[in-house]
């Protein structure tokens, strides 16, 4: 006998825990401005994520470590305006939480009065500990996250699959049961074996959102401007397109070049 599902008018942590309890998958894409997060909140999209991740996408940049806490809130903050339904949970960049646990309370701090962004997300297990509890302390929602940690590339030096060795994947299992313990209301588990996610999800109570993680887990995330076929150069096995935007756009573009350079735009019914 089948159940209808529950529609949800606002999503909340609450709203995710309970997603999980119920095997009820969530959706999570990223959205950096107003015009995009408007678009995926009316998607029905559970979560939305300001990642990090546009320091790649919207400033070109090789890595995530460029991208500054002020660029963060701004980032947040147009996307907070755009949307009516999803969870807005807002990355704290590089060199904003890792080493001082005050230091990741001010960050914390500044992105939710500043931008209104509902929960922050940070990289990390046991090492970011400290940091966790002081923002939890305040009242923020964490979300984790572990596995590949593109913060951390430089250390690992690669940005292939992790947790493969025993070693590796135990911590990871560590790591996760501490973020749930130390009060985290989800865990992001990025390009890590299938079968270790899965473990992970069924362990731990909070909801495990995966990105090249199967689909053993609670949720799945994607990069928006990859999912949509914007970018061309990213081809992990794990995305999947669901369009081909670069091309359709430079089709368009060059429509609308050839049309003004032949006079043809804008014709006598686009005049006044």
């Amino acid at each position: 006998m089948s159940t209808a599902k529950k529609e949800y008018k606002r999503i909340t942590t609450k709203t995710l825990v309970d997603m999980k309890k119920k095997g009820e998958k969530i959706s999570m894409l990223t959205a950096y401005d107003f015009t995009m997060a408007k678009i995926v909140d009316s998607a029905g999209i559970d979560v939305i994520l300001v990642g990090d991740s546009a320091s790649n996408v919207m400033a070109g940049h090789e890595t995530t470590l460029p991208i500054t806490l002020d660029q963060m809130i701004y980032h947040a903050a147009s996307v907070v305006r755009g949307i009516e339904r999803s969870l807005v949970v807002v990355d704290l960049p590089f060199g904003s939480y890792q080493s001082d646990p005050k230091e990741a309370l001010r960050s914390a701090i500044r992105i939710m009065k500043e931008s209104g962004g509902h929960a922050v997300k940070l990289e990390g297990g046991k090492e970011v500990k400290e940091s966790i509890k002081r923002i939890l302390n305040a009242g923020i929602p964490v979300m984790g996250h572990l596995g590949l940690t593109p913060q951390s590339i430089y250390k690992f030096g690669t940005y292939t699959v992790r947790a493969k060795e025993e070693e590796e994947a135990e911590k990871l299992i560590e790591d996760a049961i501490l973020l749930e313990k130390t009060g985290c209301f989800a865990v992001v588990l990025e390009k890590v074996p299938a079968k270790l996610a899965k473990e992970v999800a069924e362990k731990i109570s909070i909801p495990v959102i995966g990105i090249g993680a199967g689909n053993g887990v609670d949720g799945q995330v994607l990069v928006t401007h990859d999912m949509l076929g914007m970018t061309h150069e990213f081809n992990p096995r794990f995305l999947r397109r669901y369009l081909d935007l670069y091309t359709d756009m430079k089709n368009a573009f060059s429509q609308y070049s050839t049309d003004v350079k032949s006079g043809d735009f804008p014709n006598d019914s686009e005049q006044y």
